[in-house]
């Protein structure tokens, strides 16, 4: 069993980054900002930003390396254990709005964590996890789109376990992103995971090979989407209801997202964390769409639990 190693994660983190800015920007046609940040407690990463772009009103592709004395609560809510573990995390994540609300939203995360032993036990080992994942939040209903999007993710996690474990991250995806106060899911799911051999039931190369074959699939899982429904023609209607779906987003990313909790808590950049947020949102008071608009399709026919590869 091949011992976890941080530096050969960090390295593919990296090149990940780099790649999938890249193919954005040839997609958009304006280059990314970057920003390379230092986090006080230790650490730091690297900010990657489209805002106005000729497709994206807003995306970001994030690389952060920290590393600290103390767990974060959100690290350790289903660990109580290792609380008090000095730690080492790192990931790439990205969110993408695109202007067009024909193109949906797209959320991908991969990432690392490293909980080291208590200084005075010298018995002890780190325990070592992955998790990641990516979704897919359209707001009008195109369902070849979503079918595409659930096939590349199916195509991505055959190899690691087959369709017993697609069936485990698709499920978990699907648990994972719904919002209990609103009793709705945020999209139509994907993939989800996360302790990925935290409890030794499987070691770190076949960890990381499932980490990066989700990852390394991401490109060709939403640009053939974008490519084909980014000329598509909208108007202000099309606009108010997107930007009132955004408003979900921006609730599950602030009341649940692990990640985005994990990095206010562990003292992130607050700019970099908060750039997963839509720039333009609306909410409205108890709106409800009209009876057999393609608004209503959407909450009546993708906004639900759905095979759909």
């Amino acid at each position: 069993m091949t011992a976890p190693d941080s530096t050969i994660v960090k390295q593919y983190l990296l090149d990940l980054q780099n790649r999938i800015v890249a193919a954005l920007e040839q997609f958009d046609g304006e280059a990314f900002r970057t920003d390379a940040w230092d986090r006080p407690g230790g650490g730091g990463g690297i900010t990657r930003v489209i805002e106005e772009g000729r497709f994206f009103e807003r995306g970001g592709v994030n690389f952060s390396h920290v590393m600290g004395t103390g767990m974060p609560a959100s690290a350790t809510a289903h660990r109580p254990e290792l609380a008090g573990r000095s730690f080492e995390a790192m990931g790439v994540s990205l969110v993408l709005h695109p202007r067009n609300p024909h193109c949906p939203t797209v959320h991908m995360n991969v990432r690392f964590f490293i909980a080291l032993p208590p200084a005075d036990d010298a018995a002890a080992a780190p325990i070592w996890w992955f998790g990641g994942g990516m979704d897919l939040t359209p707001y009008y209903p195109i369902e070849d789109d979503v079918r595409h999007f659930h096939r590349s993710c199916k195509a991505a996690v055959l190899p690691f376990g087959g369709e017993a474990e697609y069936r485990r991250l698709k499920d978990w995806c699907d648990s994972y992103f719904f919002l209990k106060h609103r009793n709705e899911p945020r999209g139509v799911g994907g993939l989800f995971f996360d302790d990925l051999g935290a409890d030794s039931a499987i070691d770190f190369d076949t960890a990381f090979g499932l980490t990066r074959s989700v990852a390394d699939s991401f490109l060709g899982a939403y640009l053939p989407i974008v490519e084909q429904r980014r000329e598509l023609p909208y108007g202000e209607r099309e606009r108010d209801f997107q930007a009132y779906r955004r408003g979900r987003y921006v609730e599950f990313n602030l009341v649940f997202d692990r990640g985005t909790l994990f990095g206010l808590q562990s003292g992130g950049r607050t700019e970099s964390i908060l750039m997963s947020l839509p720039p333009i949102v609306k909410w409205r008071y108890d709106w409800r769409p009209e009876a057999g608009s393609p608004e209503a399709r959407l909450y009546d026919e993708f906004l639900k639990v759905r095979d759909w590869c």
